[in-house]
């Protein structure tokens, strides 16, 4: 797989933006469907992200609930990447990877490989056998220093802002806001939010965020 993680070398990703666009317009002539899969991650920093944690179980309960109606998990993308955005005061790190398929089972695997590795990420997994969240733990629960929240969509069509290096502010804030409009576009076919550490009172240390987390590039 061709990453569009910004720790490749920029001939590297140069190479990868012209085999896609020769891609692109040799199968634009078959009509086929372009497919585009992403993944963000988002390292924040800071004992004031604790209320983001919150809003991230709040909309991965949501969307269990719905039994994974698209709508749904859109909205609740939407919330998280606005959140985000307006906690970008503490973002601290960022990496993205990708690819471009022409197969929807093609595109799907690939899916399913990002969700299986986020889910194997440090305490990314949330166990919805625990009561649901109240605001008061806030006040309970020792508040993580560090949370990374990786974001990964399938996509029709091509958006720019995403398929790019977006290890930098400007470029991840489009990014994120390029998410927003694929909902509302109704573009995404598939939506996947995992993040670590996934429950309050449990703890992302700095070692612990290097082990399982190496592609991350400080903003």
């Amino acid at each position: 797989m061709l990453r569009l993680a910004s720790k490749v070398g920029d001939r590297a990703f140069n190479i990868f933006l012209a085999m896609t666009s020769w891609r692109d317009r040799f199968n634009q002539f078959s009509g086929k469907t372009r497919f585009a899969v992403c993944r963000l991650f988002i390292h924040l920093a800071g004992a004031e992200v604790a209320p983001l944690l919150g809003i991230l179980n709040r909309a991965a309960r949501e969307a269990v609930e719905s039994d994974g109606d698209l709508n749904i998990l859109g909205e609740g993308l939407v919330e998280i990447c606005q959140n985000l955005l307006q906690y970008d005061t503490y973002w601290l790190s960022a990496a993205n990877e990708g690819d471009v398929f022409w197969d929807e089972g093609e595109a799907g695997d690939y899916v399913n490989e990002l969700f299986t590795d986020s889910g194997q990420r440090y305490l990314s997994e949330i166990d919805f056998s625990q009561p649901g969240s109240e605001e008061n733990e806030l006040l309970t629960w020792p508040a993580t220093r560090n949370l990374v929240v990786m974001i990964t969509v399938a996509y029709e069509g091509e958006v720019p802002d995403l398929e790019t290096d977006l290890a930098n502010l400007s470029a991840l804030k489009a990014g994120l806001k390029a998410l927003i409009n694929l909902h509302y576009q109704e573009r995404l076919r598939a939506i996947q939010v995992h993040f670590s550490p996934a429950q309050f009172g449990d703890e992302l240390t700095n070692d612990q965020l290097l082990l399982n987390f190496p592609e991350l590039i400080p903003l």
